[in-house]
């Protein structure tokens, strides 16, 4: 990956004359089955650059209450694009229940908000949702004319548990946002794709938002090696995962919850916190502890680190057993 970055041919992306840049957004475009894509930096900006190209000062999107775009992106839609969040209770799979939200729907009046987009997440909480609901969510769009945007930062993760093509899931959406550097483990960067209509509107807003960049292609050439190199690999990643949940649900001190994906969330008490923390970071192990702490696999954790982290939990819990 390091070798295609020092190697990619520049341009300048302002201009949209990047050519490694332009091969990116190409890939994507392809992979996903949609028309055109624009590069962003980040995940964050992507996403609102998807809603912002979707909905005007006074409109509203519909969207989960634990959904990244709602709860984790500063709310930026609201802050910078003036647009309304309505934002319903997730279901246990992750999913939103389509009549909850058409119930959310406002009715065309000029007292309220103007509904015109449903923004759904996949992976959830590590979950991958339903395979089924993604036409489900077409249908009841078309039907409802809302326009429609996946949040797809982990989206290649479900994919590879469904073990199906990208365009199968895209094709139900008008927009879909990609991530670069998770799962896929570039150093920066997601892409929006969606119709050329709507991807020139995005790219504008990538330019208000501060989104344009010079010699992108530096690292638009890392996600180009990550979407040719690093998709097929992911399984490794849930296999760790459930590895790992396998192991850490052996102690009886924690509550341990397994996705289908690359997530394990663990439950401890909350008396065991701080000192799980310090115990863990002096063997090597940082984790972000709260009283719920999510684990993530990825490229460079391993079998031997899986049984490494396991072992270290087991140590913590029998030297120090506590209860809530």
């Amino acid at each position: 990956m390091l070798n295609a970055m020092l190697t990619a041919e520049l341009g300048d992306d302002v201009f949209g004359d990047d050519p490694t840049v332009i091969a990116l957004e190409s890939l994507v475009a392809n992979l996903l089955g949609k028309e055109a894509a624009v590069f962003a930096p980040t995940g964050t900006q992507s996403n609102l650059m998807g809603i912002m190209a979707h909905c005007e000062r006074g409109d509203e999107y519909i969207v989960g209450q634990q959904a990244h775009t709602y709860k984790w992106e500063g709310g930026g839609a609201a802050v910078l694009g003036s647009i309304q969040p309505q934002p319903l209770d997730f279901e246990q799979d992750g999913t939103l229940c389509l009549k909850k939200v058409k119930e959310f729907i406002k009715p065309i009046d000029d007292h309220h908000a103007r509904t015109k987009l449903l923004c759904i997440e996949n992976t959830q909480s590590g979950k991958a949702l339903p395979l089924h609901y993604f036409r489900d969510v077409k249908f009841f769009c078309d039907q409802t004319k809302l326009a429609s945007h996946l949040d797809g930062a982990r989206l290649f993760n479900a994919l590879v548990h469904y073990d199906v093509d990208a365009k199968e899931v895209a094709q139900c959406f008008d927009s879909v946002s990609i991530c670069l550097s998770k799962g896929l483990g570039a150093p920066i960067g997601s892409v929006l794709a969606g119709s050329k209509d709507f991807i020139r509107k995005a790219r504008r807003w990538r330019k208000v938002l501060g989104g344009g960049m010079r010699q992108a292609g530096i690292i638009a050439a890392a996600g180009i090696y990550a979407l040719n190199h690093n998709i097929d690999r992911l399984c490794q990643d849930h296999a760790n995962a459930a590895l790992l949940a396998q192991g850490l649900s052996q102690i009886d001190e924690i509550k341990v919850t397994a996705c289908n994906t690359n997530m394990v969330f663990v439950q401890l008490p909350e008396t065991a916190i701080k000192q799980l923390q310090t115990y863990l970071s002096q063997r090597g192990i940082v984790i972000l502890a709260g009283q719920k702490t999510r684990l993530v696999t990825h490229l460079d954790i391993d079998e031997k680190d899986i049984h490494y982290v396991v072992q270290e939990f087991k140590s913590f819990f029998q030297a120090q057993p506590c209860s809530e």
